[in-house]
């Protein structure tokens, strides 16, 4: 029984670390204050909007899950996660082009990470204070589909991290120059 007790402990602190493995880090300072999406702001002169019926027909059912209803996709399960191909990471919804391949690293906290966004303000941001917590939370310009979150913990000198789900994300591989 003991054996047991010591066992469901360390499982669950486990999962409480994996959990929080992307969450705000205390030791940076408070995101600007000018960071989240004023009401009045335009996503995109190229809006994409649909119905979530819509939706439903082009997206599977786990990108629908993420980009519509804002879920998370477990962690180190992303097939972005570790990949190191060179090209551009776009929105899964509507094919926006949002980081390059240059701008990921390896955050160690299960879902992909990049230190920045592509030039023109790709994606927007908004308060999220779902689960008790407050984080930010990325969104792409273009058609409002949830990507992730940003935290202000990241290890360049921008300060960033773009926790982002795979599952929100498509890759474009950069042509050879001899093609």
């Amino acid at each position: 029984m003991h054996r047991f007790s010591i066992l469901s402990a360390v499982l669950f602190s486990t999962c409480v670390l994996l959990f929080a493995g992307c969450q705000y880090s205390s030791s940076r300072e408070n995101p600007p204050a000018n960071i989240f999406l004023k009401a009045s702001e335009p996503l995109d002169t190229n809006r994409i909007v649909l119905t979530e019926n819509e939706w439903k027909t082009i997206l599977s059912p786990q990108q629908f899950a993420c980009l519509r209803n804002k879920e998370t996709e477990r962690p180190f399960t992303g097939k972005y996660c570790s990949s190191r191909e060179k090209g551009i990471y776009v929105c899964a919804a509507c094919g926006n082009e949002l980081f390059a391949s240059e701008m990921k690293y390896d955050a160690e906290c299960g879902w992909p990470s990049f230190d920045n966004e592509l030039k023109g303000g790709k994606t927007v941001t908004a308060l999220d204070t779902t689960y008790e917590m407050v984080r930010t939370e990325v969104l792409c310009r273009r058609c409002g589909s949830h990507l992730g979150h940003l935290f202000y913990d990241g290890p360049t000198e921008t300060g960033l991290h773009y926790c982002i789900n795979s599952t929100s994300l498509d890759f474009k591989r950069e042509l050879s120059a001899s093609r």
